[in-house]
Parts: structure tokens; sequence; C-alpha cells
């Protein structure tokens, strides 16, 4: 993270939702995994794009690619400006073994949305 980024909270309970990169003259959305969402807009749709993504797209499944090249199914479990931790994802079996990656953030190319 950088230290010109913006925090943008939301509104009603200060949640965080992202950040806004000065960049020229406008400004470049981050969102919590720390990719860019957006090219340079002016602050009102940088703050209108970090309030529509909102935060329900981090309990969405992803991928992790692990080292042998294959794709796990996963959770994010954490997510900060210090880093991400992902857990395999088992369904909410509470019996099965908890499984969890350390991430870098941003987060890597190693990990992304599931493909349907």
């Amino acid at each position: 993270m950088s230290q010109n980024w913006i925090e943008h909270r939301r509104g009603v309970d200060g949640e965080l939702l992202g950040w806004m990169n000065p960049v020229d003259d406008g400004f470049v959305v981050i969102d919590l995994l720390g990719r860019v969402r957006t090219g340079v807009v002016d602050w009102f749709d940088a703050e209108n794009t970090l309030d529509s993504l909102g935060i329900g797209y981090l309990a969405d499944p992803y991928e992790l690619r692990l080292e042998d090249g294959n794709w796990l199914r996963v959770r994010l479990a954490e997510v900060s400006a210090h880093g991400i931790r992902a857990k395999k994802d088992d369904w909410g079996d509470m019996t099965a073994p908890q499984i969890y990656y350390a991430l870098p953030f941003p987060a890597p190319e190693t990990l992304r949305p599931l493909q349907r």
C-alpha cells in the first residue's frame, strides 16, 4: 500500500471499502485486495466505484493456484494491507482440517475469483 493512497470508508458504519490513489489530476480506485479497479477518474467517480463495490466480493469463492499448478477453491479469511489469508474451502464442514495460505498484499495473480 502506498502512503499516497486515500482511504474510502462506507458512510453508514465506517467500514473500509478501498483506496483512491492520486494520479495526475484524478484518482485510480484500489479495492481491498490491492487490485486496480479503474483508470484515472475524478473524485466523485472514485467514491461511487468503491461504494458500488462494497465488500461483498470478499465473501465470494476464489481459486488459488498452488505450486504444482493446480487450482484450489478457497475463501478469504482475512484481508488487510498487511497481507491476505485464504482458507481451503471446506463448505462449512466443522470436522475438516483448517488449511490456510498466507498471501501478500496486493493479492497475487495466483488468486482469482472462482472460474465457473
